[in-house]
């Protein structure tokens, strides 16, 4: 495959870090945390899965009003907080060698998560994958995945200065990144178990139990 001139897109939790079991924790303390006692934690049935939209909607349903400005930003605090109290965040196998790969040899790509951005950092960081600012879109500035994906596409054209890609690959652990993919007319990787035989049902083509596996295919 020429990989050059294709963009690939990478979802965090899950994709490049194992962090989706204690990342949820760490929400759902940050909720209440802020005063929201009522909290939906059927996550995987949201309208969208991403933190801003979690934020929003049960504060919404516990006190039936707009969210006060700022609001957002003291989760994103809090977020950091909870993490720091629940241990190291682990790399999904093969996710900093594959982004290392990658830079050494001029591949294009870019993250695009629903988390926020300071606990993507933070898991990034600790599992030594190299990220740039320029290169992360979440949802801090867009609630649905097709939002951020394509802030994150867009910001990939700037930083690579090009201003267009012959493929996209979009690669992520959710059936949910599948569905934006398809929104997007985007190619799609599923990594992990976890959600294989639904990716699997509703039609993704290429499925890797993780990235050390994804690696060995592509090159």
């Amino acid at each position: 495959m020429a990989l050059n001139n294709t963009l690939f897109v990478f979802d965090i939790d899950g994709t490049l870090t194992d962090s989706v079991s204690n990342y949820l924790i760490s929400v759902t303390k940050s909720l209440l945390e802020l005063g929201i006692s009522d909290i939906d934690t059927d996550y995987d049935n949201y309208k969208h899965h991403t933190d801003s939209y979690a934020l929003r909607y049960n504060y919404e349903r516990n006190f039936d009003t707009n969210m006060p400005k700022g609001f957002l930003d003291r989760f994103e605090t809090e977020i950091v907080r909870q993490m720091s109290t629940i241990g190291q965040t682990k790399e999904i196998k093969g996710a900093k060698s594959l982004i290392t790969h990658f830079r050494n040899t001029n591949t294009p790509f870019c993250f695009a998560t629903g988390a926020l951005p300071k606990p993507s950092f933070l898991k990034l960081n600790q599992c030594e994958i190299w990220y740039h600012e320029d290169l992360l879109a979440t949802s801090k500035t867009h609630e649905s995945r097709e939002g951020f994906v394509l802030k994150a596409i867009e910001k990939a054209k700037t930083f690579y200065n090009r201003q267009n890609f012959d493929r996209i690959i979009s690669i992520g652990d959710g059936v949910w990144d599948f569905q934006t993919a398809q929104n997007l007319s985007l190619d799609f990787v599923g990594i992990g178990n976890r959600n294989r035989v639904q990716l699997k049902d509703k039609g993704a083509k290429h499925c890797f139990e993780d990235l050390m596996e994804f690696k060995k295919w592509l090159v």
